[in-house]
C-alpha cells in the first residue's frame, strides 16, 4: 500500500499477538528509524522484546496487552523536541502499516525503562510507540470535519485535501485541537493549548503534506 493507504488504513491497537518481529520487518525497521534520525536529529530508538514498559498497572488501566515493541522517541530538551516527535514518529507508524504492523502512540500509560534504551545528556524521552501484530485492526474514531480545523473556503484543491489528511491524524485524547489557514499562498499551522499539542500539531503536518502533496517548504516560520 502506498502512505495515504496506510493513512486510512491505521487504526490504533492496543492489543498485540505474542509475536516477535520478524528478521526482515525488524530490519527494515531499523533502517526507517536510521533514516529518520539522520533526517531529524533525533535519537529515536527500536526497542523489541521488552515486556517491562507495558507490563506495569498503568499500562493495564490504558487496556494495553501483549506489547513488546516498541519506538521511543527521544531527542534534545528544547521547545521544538514535541513537534519534531510528532512528526516523524508518524512517518514511522505510517511505515509501519506499510509493512503490515499496528500501532498505538503512548503518552503516559507505560512505565518508563531506562535500561532498554539510551538517553544521552540533555535529551529526554518524549512518548513512546507501541508496535506489533495487532490482534486486532483497531477501528476509526470520529474525526473533526474538514471545516473545523482550517479554513476550506475559497482555497487551492491541494490545501483541502491537506486538510482533510489531517482530520485523520491521531492526538491525544482524540481532540485534534490543531488548525491550518491558507494566507498568501503559504500555510500557517497552529496548535491548540494543552499537553501534547504541539506532537499533535508535528502529527498533522505529516498527514498534511502527504494529502497535498507538497513538502516541508509550505509551513511559514
Amino acid at each position: 500500500m502506498d502512505l495515504m493507504e496506510a493513512m486510512r488504513q491505521r487504526h490504533s491497537v492496543r492489543r498485540y499477538e505474542n509475536r516477535p518481529l520478524d528478521e526482515e520487518t525488524a530490519r527494515t525497521l531499523e533502517e526507517l528509524v536510521a533514516a529518520v534520525n539522520a533526517e531529524s536529529g533525533l535519537h529515536i530508538q527500536l526497542v523489541k522484546d521488552e515486556p517491562k514498559a507495558f507490563a506495569s498497572a498503568m499500562a493495564r488501566y490504558g487496556h494495553f496487552s501483549g506489547v513488546t515493541n516498541y519506538f521511543a522517541l527521544i531527542g534534545k530538551k528544547g521547545a521544538a523536541l514535541e513537534e519534531q516527535c510528532g512528526y516523524y514518529g508518524e512517518k514511522l507508524v505510517l511505515e509501519a502499516q506499510r509493512l503490515g504492523l499496528n500501532t498505538c502512540w503512548v503518552a503516559l500509560t507505560f512505565k518508563k525503562t531506562p535500561e532498554a534504551y539510551e538517553i544521552a545528556p540533555g535529551e529526554k524521552l518524549s512518548v513512546v510507540i507501541s508496535l506489533g501484530y495487532g490482534a486486532t485492526q483497531g477501528v476509526p474514531h470520529r474525526s473533526k470535519s474538514p471545516e473545523a480545523l482550517g479554513s476550506v473556503d475559497g482555497v487551492p484543491d491541494w490545501f483541502r485535501a491537506g486538510v482533510e489528511a489531517a482530520a485523520l491524524a491521531p492526538t491525544a485524547m482524540n481532540q485534534q485541537k490543531f488548525r491550518f489557514d491558507y494566507e498568501n499562498g503559504r500555510v500557517i499551522a497552529r496548535p491548540g493549548s494543552g499537553f501534547y499539542t504541539k506532537m499533535d500539531l508535528g502529527i498533522a503536518k505529516y498527514h498534511f503534506e502527504l494529502g497535498s502533496g507538497k513538502g516541508r517548504e509550505l509551513w511559514q516560520a
